[in-house]
């Protein structure tokens, strides 16, 4: 099989294509989260969750990368809405101005997964790419876990900034906030 990002094959999906791509999603969620799943946040029934909170929201979308009708990686994202808890688990408030979301300004990508054998061959910034190619919001804003410090390096030559640290819920880990202009 070529590992090369150029053989990665990238189809988009809205909300109502869900039930079509869900089981992809879990999968590769799953086989990615494998040495975590026994802790209770990062279970596949508490992914199932978030990922079934994600899509009810308007502007929902993901990105599915595959090789020879294999799954290789996915990202999906929607607009915070007005009165959205996302900034709420801030450590360190952000000001007003930073953290008002009227469901048009920002987009939070949810999840950016890739499987481990394409993992260094572009795959991922490419399905995060075509995620963000075209959306209306001004900017973007995801979380990651700062013990994966190569990780947060990547969106940061992504163009992503960090803005402090987050507790998204109260068994959650604690994140970095990373935000970028689109």
């Amino acid at each position: 099989m070529n590992k090369s990002h150029d053989t990665v094959r990238l189809t988009r999906y809205a909300a109502d294509d869900l039930p079509s791509v869900r089981q992809t999603l879990v999968a590769t969620y799953a086989e990615v989260y494998a040495d975590q799943l026994s802790n209770p946040f990062f279970s596949v029934e508490r992914f199932e969750e978030r990922l079934a909170g994600h899509a009810s929201r308007p502007g929902w979308g993901a990105v599915v990368g595959y090789v020879e009708g294999r799954a290789v990686g996915y990202a999906y994202a929607s607009p915070l809405p007005p009165g959205t808890r996302w900034w709420a688990g801030m450590l360190q408030p952000l000001p007003e101005a930073d953290s008002e979301e009227d469901g048009k300004r920002t987009l939070a990508l949810f999840e950016l997964m890739v499987r481990r054998p394409w993992r260094g061959t572009g795959a991922a910034q490419r399905i995060h790419e075509e995620l963000l190619s075209g959306r209306p919001e001004q900017r973007v804003t995801l979380l990651v876990d700062p013990a994966h410090a190569k990780v947060k390096a990547l969106y940061e030559r992504w163009g992503y900034r960090y803005i402090g640290d987050q507790r998204p819920f109260p068994d959650a880990p604690v994140y970095a906030t990373m935000l970028r202009a689109l």
